[in-house]
């Protein structure tokens, strides 16, 4: 549904188009004057301005001038019965994407606001990415073939192309944001802008105003008005991430906006109407926070109409290995160097450890290796001691692999202790520069 402002003196014409509109499936406010229209733009933010040109008092291209400034994610489009080259000409100049000479078609109209307001969209979204924090993107992709991580595709798959409001659960760094815009990749909304916003990010008193806007005047620094994510996202999605972090005092305008589709900009008392997605996740216990009473039971209700849980990544331990190869080619590509490979003793370390931080920690792991190695290979020698600490040397089915391992292992301990001299290292361990190399190249390991 499109939020369309329309303006036209000529009340036949003007209440015709807005029933055709309406009956469309649209959201219209039709105006007589270039002066209600801007009283309306006050109150609340449209789609698309749809306005004749000539007009008493104030004329259309001096509406165009105002709507540009104060809605500049609002697609505008010229509707006049006097055509000619310098008025569009001048339209363009004022921001209009499009002209349209009456008398019209409405089939043709519905195609144009579809096309401009589509554009527009994706202007807003591209502003906002530019614009908003940095939010803390998951790291890689479903990578995996575990049954947990096949039954999230699965979940993603049946719920992408509904709109119903989905809740994803699991622990921090498991891909919860990934699984958001996986959903929103595979539903008909794929090509409008998907808003991500971590409700524990922002302190309480500006998180009201960047989810619903404000109006100018309603608290200090407010000099003008502004759209929040419910309006920037459109017709597209919004992720409200990290939901159980939310203020108490605001969860009931989320109930309101699930609810009704509808949202009060902070000093306003006009509601602005809604039609964006709503995708929430979390890595706390609601339930358990319903029970305290720190989240409302209503909206957990709302919010949970299908609950995708995205399992930690030590409930997976197939996935680590798949994971780990992707993000060391996703970290390699930043980095502009070739991929290296994981040795065998690496290779198991990874695969026992915990994961506590789950796909993120493993991110952060792999780009310190990355970064401390010289070798096309990464070893155990390479990753943090927190990694290595806690895991024993294994068994390895050939006791020569594990010993050349340890050794190899051990000296390039050294050579980071001295800086890479390899004479030196070699004498502090008291072999010779050729055994050094020597047991550098055995088994798997290249030579320094």
């Amino acid at each position: 549904m499109t939020r369309i402002l329309l303006v036209d003196d000529e009340r036949g014409f003007r209440r015709s188009v807005a029933d055709a509109l309406r009956d469309a499936g649209h959201d219209v406010v039709d105006c007589g004057s270039a002066a209600q229209a801007l009283a309306a733009m006050e109150k609340e933010g449209f789609d698309v301005l749809l306005t004749d040109l000539r007009m008493p008092a104030q004329s259309g291209l001096e509406l165009l001038k105002a709507a540009s400034a104060q809605l500049p994610d609002c697609a505008l489009i010229v509707l006049t019965a006097y055509g000619s080259i310098e008025t569009a000409v001048e339209a363009m100049r004022h921001g209009a994407q499009d002209f349209l000479i009456k008398p019209i078609r409405i089939e043709a109209l519905l195609q144009r606001i579809e096309t401009v307001a589509h554009h527009q969209s994706v202007l807003a979204e591209s502003r906002y990415l530019r614009g908003a924090l940095e939010v803390d993107m998951p790291p890689t992709g479903l990578v995996g073939t575990s049954a947990a991580i096949e039954e999230v595709r699965h979940l993603i798959a049946r719920v992408a192309a509904t709109d119903s409001t989905v809740l994803i659960v699991g622990e921090t760094g498991t891909g919860k944001e990934l699984a958001a815009r996986a959903i929103h990749r595979g539903s008909p909304r794929c090509e409008l802008p998907f808003v991500a916003i971590n409700c524990g990010s922002i302190p309480e008193t500006l998180l009201e105003s960047e989810l619903f806007g404000h109006v100018r005047g309603s608290f200090t620094g407010a000099d003008r008005d502004k759209r929040g994510l419910f309006e920037v996202a459109a017709r597209g999605t919004i992720f409200l991430d990290e939901i159980g972090e939310m203020p108490l005092a605001l969860q009931p305008k989320i109930l309101r906006a699930l609810e009704s589709r509808e949202i009060l900009r902070v000093g306003s008392t006009a509601p602005v109407r809604i039609s964006a997605r709503i995708i929430a996740a979390t890595h706390r216990n609601l339930p358990q926070m319903i029970e305290a009473g720190t989240f409302r039971a209503d909206l957990y209700y709302r919010l949970n109409v299908v609950e995708i849980p995205v399992p930690p990544l030590r409930h997976r331990p197939e996935d680590v290995m798949p994971i780990a190869q992707h993000l060391l080619a996703r970290h390699c590509r930043r980095m502009n160097r070739p991929v290296p490979t994981l040795d065998h003793h690496a290779t198991r370390v990874l695969q026992r450890y915990p994961w506590h931080g789950n796909v993120r920690e493993l991110a952060n792991v792999l780009e310190r290796a990355l970064i401390l190695s010289d070798s096309a290979c990464i070893t155990s020698a390479d990753l943090p001691g927190l990694v290595t600490a806690t895991q024993s040397v294994p068994v390895e089915d050939d006791l020569k692999a594990a010993r050349q391992q340890f050794e190899r292992d051990f000296i390039r301990r050294a050579l980071t202790r001295y800086g890479g001299d390899k004479r030196r290292a070699a004498e502090a361990l008291g072999i010779d520069l050729a055994t050094l190399y020597r047991k550098l190249d055995e088994g798997s390991a290249p030579a320094e």
